[in-house]
């Protein structure tokens, strides 16, 4: 195999992954960011998020010296190892009106066309809305005085969080958008060792790529979330009916879990982008807004049920077990917990949390709540328990121990890992999504 240098702008959750990934096929990857503090850390073997495996692989291709770590865009580039192909993996972060912020992205393309000595493959990585390659093409071609070659290539990233390592080395598809043949060869064998489908096409129908998938994905959950409201009214049975759909082929069974929605920072950011690149052009995808408008109220399902179950909740005490999006990760942006735990707060509940990751970051953005070392302290005296995210401590609390430390033993499974019937048999007041 041919190996590349490259260079990765940007070491947030993409950023990071790939270039360690990218390292681990065997390039030679320097990272990039002006996070002084981040880098250091990593230069001392230090991951500064939570993903399973990313670590030990950072750590091992460091000492491999193929992965390095600057704070200069341009050290990175420097003539020794010049950057062949560079990533541009930096932080898209939604406006108000649903937009993309790319001022990061203009930012570093004005840095790499000050700091190109030969003709180099630059690759958008962060999700982007549809024409930023050309707005890239434009900065790097206005700003390249010395008329260096370049390719401007779209490869957008399909990592889940908690599962991102696995998910670079062993994706379903890797999509390339270019229409040069210089830039299509070497992102083949840049890829080569990974053994996956690539497909070739322009780089806007890439970009749309990754905007449609999310934006179909987040239907997909809506769609079973709206199903689960309307088998908990029938005495339909959610899970059965997921199955059900799920065995058709035309359908599958991935995102058919009823719950109380999703969250993470791809997701509805991807969605709201979508949506907004959707009207931009003229077109109105009301279907965006009403996936949008579910997930917002299925979040607040948990706040139903605590109603439900204990009438007024001023003074009552809601334990809630989860905070990150989903398990295996510490990111809580845009976590359901947020808006459930904000609007109990608005009800002036007390609110008691534990997440075995997310709780530092958590820390940040919630006050006035007890933060709890394991769950059983956070079941502990507890009006009720309310799941939010199904990490695998919580698929196996000891049930006795758990109904025996809450003041009233009622729980709320937002993520349906219980079953109905055993938590029933075993005292429990007990609701889930869609069943009965």
């Amino acid at each position: 195999m041919k190996k590349f240098n490259v260079c990765v702008i940007g070491t947030g959750y993409v950023g990071l992954v790939t270039g360690t990934c990218l390292a681990e096929i065997g390039h030679r990857v320097v990272c990039v960011d002006s996070d002084k503090n981040k880098i250091a850390r990593l230069n001392n073997g230090k991951v500064p998020i939570y993903e399973t495996g990313l670590e030990k692989l950072v750590v091992k291709n460091t000492k491999a010296k193929r992965l390095f770590f600057t704070t200069s865009v341009k050290s990175a580039m420097d003539t020794k190892h010049r950057a062949e192909i560079i990533f541009i993996a930096v932080g898209t972060p939604p406006r108000d009106d649903g937009s993309a912020d790319l001022s990061f992205v203009e930012d570093v393309s004005a840095e790499i066309a000050k700091n190109m000595t030969d003709y180099t493959v630059i690759v958008e990585k962060s999700t982007v809305p549809v024409e930023t390659g050309i707005w890239i093409e434009k900065t790097i071609t206005r700003l390249n005085q010395k008329k260096i070659p370049f390719d401007v290539v779209s490869n957008p990233e399909f990592l889940r969080e908690g599962s991102a390592v696995a998910d670079f080395l062993k994706p379903d598809r890797i999509i390339v958008g270019t229409s040069s043949a210089k830039a299509k060869d070497a992102m083949k064998k840049l890829y080569a060792p990974i053994k996956s489908p690539i497909l070739f096409t322009n780089i806007k129908s890439a970009e749309i790529i990754k905007h449609a998938s999310n934006s179909f994905l987040a239907c997909k959950i809506s769609f079973i979330n709206a199903v689960a409201n309307v088998c908990e009214r029938t005495g339909a049975n959610v899970e059965d009916v997921a199955k059900g759909m799920g065995l058709d082929k035309r359908i599958g069974k991935s995102f058919l879990n009823a719950g109380v929605g999703f969250g993470g920072f791809c997701f509805p950011k991807d969605l709201q982008a979508f949506g907004y690149i959707s009207k931009d052009k003229g077109y109105d995808f009301a279907l965006l807004k009403e996936v949008q408008r579910i997930n917002e109220e299925q979040k607040m399902w948990i706040v139903k049920k605590c109603h439900q179950e204990l009438w007024n909740l001023a003074g009552k005490t809601i334990a809630i077990l989860g905070l990150a999006f989903k398990p295996n990760t510490d990111d809580i942006r845009f976590a359901p917990s947020i808006d459930i735990i904000r609007r109990l707060q608005k009800l002036k509940a007390k609110v008691k949390v534990y997440d075995p990751k997310a709780t530092e970051n958590a820390k940040k953005i919630l006050k006035k709540i007890t933060f709890c070392k394991t769950p059983y302290e956070c079941v502990k005296n507890a009006d009720c328990a309310a799941i939010v995210t199904e990490w695998d401590e919580i698929k196996n609390l000891d049930l006795s121990k758990t109904f025996d430390l809450m003041k009233h033993p009622i729980i709320i499974d937002g993520r349906n890992i219980f079953h109905p019937l055993t938590m029933r048999k075993k005292g429990f007041t007990y609701h889930s999504v869609g069943r009965v």
